[in-house]
């Protein structure tokens, strides 16, 4: 078995692959060895592949001409073959393309119902990502270059080279596609291979050995900060979120080390400016007792004030209303509330903050919404009724918190403030009739 055919089938058994597996398939040398030597392994391991072709629409006839030559490739090779052709009107740019492509793919893993799309990125691929990282500007997770997987993205040919690619399709007389446009030097990445790298061979021959192994080497040490870095948030975490001042004690490294992961962890781009711009604001907003909110997309921002460091969704001008008539799951747009019949009485009566409680209802009757002007409690164990407002003041809860909380009332008067209070009108006795319960939905805020 030739040396690309045995690191393909190491790469299929390390990861268990079998079942439905999309190729993406320009007809370049690249795709064109990946899809053969998938196929040779395919009944090895129960694997079906499917070509996956995307016709850019750049170069006319001849982009044309590429998908047909695709589609012969296949049929003389078995192979499941599917494409598509882009509107004409999408820009001519490295991002542009790469963006389609990927959308393209994700069309493709529902329609075909697969969890693994092999894409034909190699050694070289990664040393000229490397590269250009460097000329951007990149950090030492940048110099990770291409992952081996990422999602349902598998690239089998990660570590092997280019050049070794071409001899394979040389010996096993396959035609690759000539895409005119992998020479225009006007795209960055055209440059680097053209250019650049043959330049640098100048200086060292295993030029791209060399960037491969400043990849690994990057690869390593990013694991070992992530590891320690960790270890570190877990000191800091709290029920909420990050404590404020045991984070603003980190050095400017971890500091920014927790936040990259923050912004990892909820799939946003990030940059160096980006994670400046938020460590600056999460130092000069250390002290504030009532807290400040930094936007950090449509969906998120961060709370910060001299306690927590907390990601929540924005819920500005979030309202709802549910009504509550029988036991049941309630769904709302902050978790699930759960009402349950409660058979016998139980061994401990939760406390009236905790996110599930006891209580007697003599009919069901509600609804379920977020705060208004006006809303008032009779807290557990008092005579009287205070305003909400004054009632979550007192329990010192950061404003963007009390925006979110669902509350079970009866008109203005609050029954159960999830997860924060229930009122005496319901509280439990010695033999409660139900349970009533909220699971927050999770939003990942670095804890």
């Amino acid at each position: 078995m030739k040396e690309i055919e045995k690191k393909v089938e190491q790469f299929i058994k390390d990861y268990n692959i079998t079942g439905e597996v999309l190729i993406g398939f320009s007809g370049g040398v690249d795709s064109m060895c990946l899809l053969d030597v998938t196929t040779k392994l395919a009944s090895k391991y129960n694997i079906h592949p499917t070509a996956l072709h995307l016709n850019h629409n750049w170069r006319g006839e001849q982009s044309l001409q590429d998908e047909i030559n695709c589609k012969k490739f296949c049929a003389s090779k078995g192979i499941d073959f599917y494409a598509e052709t882009l509107p004409e009107n999408i820009p001519h740019t490295e991002t542009a393309a790469r963006e389609a492509r990927y959308e393209f793919f994700e069309r493709c893993a529902k329609k075909f119902g697969s969890k693994i799309i092999f894409t034909a990125h190699n050694a070289s691929d990664n040393a000229e990502t490397v590269l250009y990282r460097i000329f951007k500007g990149t950090g030492i997770n940048g110099l990770t270059g291409i992952k081996k997987t990422r999602e349902i993205y598998y690239r089998p040919l990660i570590e092997i080279y280019r050049d070794e690619i071409e001899n394979y399709c040389k010996e096993n007389h396959l035609t690759p596609n000539i895409d005119e446009s992998n020479f225009n030097t006007e795209y960055n990445r055209n440059f680097i291979r053209h250019e650049i790298i043959k330049s640098a061979e100048k200086i060292n021959p295993d030029v791209l050995q060399a960037l491969n192994t400043l990849s690994e080497n990057a690869s390593e040490t990013s694991q070992i900060a992530d590891e320690y870095t960790e270890i570190v948030k877990s000191e800091l975490k709290t029920e909420n979120g990050l404590d404020t001042g045991k984070f603003i004690s980190l050095s400017k490294a971890l500091q920014n080390r927790i936040i990259y992961g923050i912004f990892q962890d909820n799939a946003l781009d990030t940059d160096s400016e980006k994670i400046n711009r938020i460590r600056e604001f999460i130092n000069s907003s250390a002290a504030l007792k009532s807290g400040t909110t930094c936007s950090l997309n449509g969906e998120l921002r961060l709370f910060v004030n001299n306690r927590i460091i907390s990601l929540q969704k924005n819920c500005d001008g979030v309202k709802f209303e549910i009504l509550i008539r029988q036991t049941g799951r309630y769904k709302t747009p902050f978790g699930e509330f759960i009402l349950e019949e409660c058979s016998q009485t139980p061994s401990e009566l939760k406390k009236d903050d905790e996110s599930y409680v006891y209580a007697t209802l003599n009919e069901i009757n509600f609804t379920l919404r977020t705060r208004r002007d006006g809303d008032i409690i009779q807290p557990l164990g008092m005579a009287g009724h205070q305003k909400l407002k004054k009632y979550f003041n007192e329990k010192k809860l950061p404003y963007f918190e009390k925006d979110r909380i669902v509350l079970l009332v009866d008109g203005k008067e609050i029954l159960w403030a999830a997860g924060y209070g229930l009122s005496e009108k319901i509280k439990a006795g010695e033999k409660p009739t139900h349970m009533l319960k909220f699971i927050e939905e999770e939003v990942g805020n670095g804890n």
